[in-house]
Parts: structure tokens; C-alpha cells; sequence
């Protein structure tokens, strides 16, 4: 058990520890457009399902990725802030995006020795609320916290036998695997979701198509009639004959959120929480019963669109938009306006309801509205359903992650609740 595993440092682990590139050697003057992608702060998490973030990436040339060698990580490599948000990791693995990668002057990286530590269980180890605590417990500096490479490397870690290393990372990492396969299905769905309403709603192909004399793609003969074969003029352009042009208060309810007393917002809880950035925690009450959008009014995020098809409790920085019929047709409404134009403030952007009530939005036929909803609403339940199993994946993971780290539990045991 664990009083049995050996205290280790990194250093007697490791094959390799660097940092990135020294101050301005890597700088946005050589940044282009493709390339080798350089990791950021930005690209690493606090949460243990994102191994590394993909998104926002910047790019070195191939050419100056090569004077940076000694920065550089690949499949089975660790990345550590060294500046800034000193307890989040990174690891490179078969998700990542690309094969390899530069890390930018506040990261730092380890390759382990993998005849003595596995990759992925030290990134659970990492991960773990216990070491995040310890980490910053070390922190240097007052403004900026900072946990240096000297620091990286003389880092103690209770290190099991390699085969328990491997079972560990094993469970755990089957359960992110489970969780992983949620959001990519979740975002093939979202996909589909926006493919359709583009084409129905914004390019409108099957009016094209009739109006050309073909039979709209993709849709069955009683689908294909419900839709006009001719345009007619609007205040945004030309829309199909028949439809019009409305306010987005036309379409649904628009009120601001309540203020959720702090201790009520919970890590489990039946309702979502929902402020301006998303998911705030759960709770057993609701100020929403039913589909309700969650619309991010105020902060860096304002313009961010979220939703539950049972209800949640909006809060004070959000808006809650409440469809008064076509509850997914709204809501993919909203996912297509650009609200960038609506922001106010520079400090504290801001977006007013009524400039989100004001938003101008076509109106189809309600024929065609249902038929959309019909198509869609399937895969909004999908969304959910796969949502809440993976939080139910991420309660179980974060309940078993530190008590085999711990050797409270032993592998055996773990096996079987997953």
C-alpha cells in the first residue's frame, strides 16, 4: 500500500526536464499562421479531463521551432506552468492534435523515464487536488505565483511499483475515455444541429432548390412541400415568401437572473447553476422549471449561450431566455447571432436585455419550425442524457482518483465500480 511505495523525486524519474524558450526568444514577431503549435498557460486546465486544450493555439515555422529543440514535447510528455496558474498540467497523448509541440517561456516539461513512471499516472497524480494544494503551498513570488523547474525536479511524489502505476492510470484513465466520448458525440450532435440550420434557415437551400426546380436534397417529399419555392424582400434581405423578420422578444422571454445565496450553490445538486460563464454548481432549487437558455450578460464571457431542457436557476450575471414555443429552433436562433456588436463597457462588458430583445431574427412558418424542432430535439435529449453521465464519470473518477493515489483502496477494488 502506499506506505510501502517510495517517496521519489522527478528528477530521479525523468529522462528529461526543461523550460521553454528564455524571454523574448519567443515572441508574437515570429508567430505565423501554421506550423509547430506553441503551448500556453491558456492550453492547460485545473480540470482533470482536459489533458491538453487544443483550441487557441499560436504557431512557430517549422524553421524556428528547430532552434527551440530543447523545448519541444511529444506524445507521452508532461507540461507544467512555471508562472502564473502554477497548479494546472498538461499531457500529451493520443488526443492531442498534433505530434509535437513547443512550450512558451512560462511552461515546463518532463519526460519521464517510462521504466520507472508512467505517463499518465503521473498526470493523475499531478491532477489530484492533494498535489494542485502543494504546489501552490510552494509558490514563490507575491504578484505572480511562480513554482520553477529546481522546484519541478526536487518535487517528492509516492511512486507504486510500475504495474500498479499502469492499473491506476488505467482506471482512471478508461473513465475519462467514457467522458471523452461523450463530448465528441455531443459535438458531432452540435454539428448536425448548426449543419441544418444553416441550411434551412440562413443559405435557405430547399427554397433554392425549388425555386430552381429541384427537389431539396435530403428531404422527404412531405418535408420539401412545406417550404415556399420564391423570396420576397425584408429589412435584413431577401427571405423565403411567407416567413418575416421579428424580434428576438417575438420568439421568447427575456428576464435577468437571481442571485444564488453563495452557500447554496453546490458541487451536486439536481438543478444547474448558470451565471455568465457557464456552469457555476448545482442546487436543489430552480428559478426556471422546464427548457430554459441561459444567456451570459455581463464579464468577458457575455454572449455565452447555455441551456437545460429540466430546468436551472439563472443567475444575477445571466439572462434567462424562455422560449414561448419551439424551444430548440430559439435556441439555435440565438446559437447563430453575433452579439459582438451588442457588448458595452470596456472594463465590464455588458450586453443590455434589451438589446438582446431587440435582436432581429427570421421567423419561419410554424410548419417549418416544427419540422426543424422534430429533426433536432432528439439530438438536444442525446446532449443531456451523455452530460449527465458524464458527470456522474466525473464524480465517480474524482472519488477514486485520490484514494488510489492514496493506496486507501487497491486496484482490485476500484475495478470494480468502474
Amino acid at each position: 500500500m502506499a506506505g510501502e511505495w517510495a517517496k521519489t523525486r522527478i528528477q530521479d524519474i525523468a529522462k528529461r526536464t526543461a523550460t521553454g524558450p528564455f524571454g523574448s526568444a519567443i515572441s508574437a514577431k515570429n508567430f505565423v499562421g501554421s506550423g509547430v503549435p506553441v503551448i500556453r498557460g491558456s492550453n492547460l486546465s485545473q480540470s482533470v479531463s482536459t489533458r491538453l486544450d487544443d483550441s487557441g493555439l499560436i504557431f512557430d515555422s517549422k524553421e524556428k521551432a528547430r532552434e527551440f529543440s530543447r523545448s519541444e514535447v511529444r506524445q507521452g510528455d508532461l507540461v507544467f506552468t512555471c508562472w502564473g496558474t502554477i497548479d494546472q498540467v498538461g499531457l500529451i497523448d493520443s488526443r492531442a492534435k498534433y505530434d509535437r509541440y513547443i512550450v512558451s517561456n512560462k511552461q515546463m516539461l518532463l519526460t519521464p523515464d517510462e521504466t520507472k513512471a508512467d505517463s499518465l499516472f503521473l498526470y493523475y497524480y499531478f491532477a489530484s487536488p492533494e498535489t494542485r494544494a502543494k504546489i501552490l503551498n510552494q509558490g514563490i513570488g507575491s504578484s505572480v505565483p511562480g513554482f520553477n523547474l529546481g522546484q519541478l525536479r526536487s518535487f517528492e511524489v509516492s511512486l507504486p511499483p510500475l504495474p500498479i502505476q499502469k492499473a491506476i492510470a488505467a482506471i482512471l484513465g478508461s473513465l475519462d475515455d467514457k467522458i471523452d466520448l461523450n463530448r465528441r458525440m455531443n459535438a458531432t450532435l452540435e454539428a448536425m444541429a448548426r449543419a441544418l440550420f444553416q441550411s434551412w434557415f440562413v443559405d435557405f437551400d430547399p427554397v433554392r432548390a425549388k425555386r430552381d426546380g429541384r427537389q431539396p436534397p435530403g428531404l422527404d417529399s412531405d418535408t420539401a412541400a412545406l417550404f415556399p419555392d420564391s423570396f420576397q424582400d425584408a429589412e435584413i434581405g431577401r427571405i423565403p415568401t411567407g416567413w418575416d423578420v421579428v424580434s428576438l422578444d417575438a420568439l421568447a422571454s427575456i428576464r435577468g437572473g437571481k442571485q444564488l445565496p453563495t452557500e447554496d450553490c453546490l458541487d451536486f445538486g439536481e438543478f444547474t447553476v448558470f451565471g455568465a460563464n457557464g456552469i457555476m454548481g448545482y442546487t436543489k432549487d430552480f428559478t426556471h422549471d422546464g427548457f430554459v437558455i441561459a444567456f451570459g450578460r455581463v464579464g468577458a464571457y457575455c454572449g455565452s449561450i447555455h441551456w437545460s431542457l429540466k430546468g436551472a436557476w439563472i443567475n444575477n450575471n445571466a439572462s434567462a431566455v424562455v422560449p414561448m414555443q419551439w424551444p430548440v429552433f430559439v435556441l439555435q436562433t440565438m446559437l447563430n447571432i453575433d452579439f459582438s456588436s451588442m457588448r458595452t463597457g470596456s472594463a465590464q462588458p455588458f450586453i443590455p436585455n434589451s438589446s438582446l430583445a431587440s435582436a432581429k431574427v427570421v421567423r419561419p412558418s410554424p410548419p417549418i419550425a416544427e419540422a426543424f424542432c422534430n429533426i433536432v430535439e432528439p439530438f438536444r435529449r442525446q446532449q443531456a442524457d451523455n452530460d449527465h453521465h458524464s458527470r456522474t464519470l466525473s464524480t465517480l473518477r474524482d472519488t477514486l482518483l485520490p484514494k488510489l493515489l492514496s493506496g486507501e483502496i487497491r486496484v482490485s477494488e476500484a475495478e470494480r465500480h468502474v
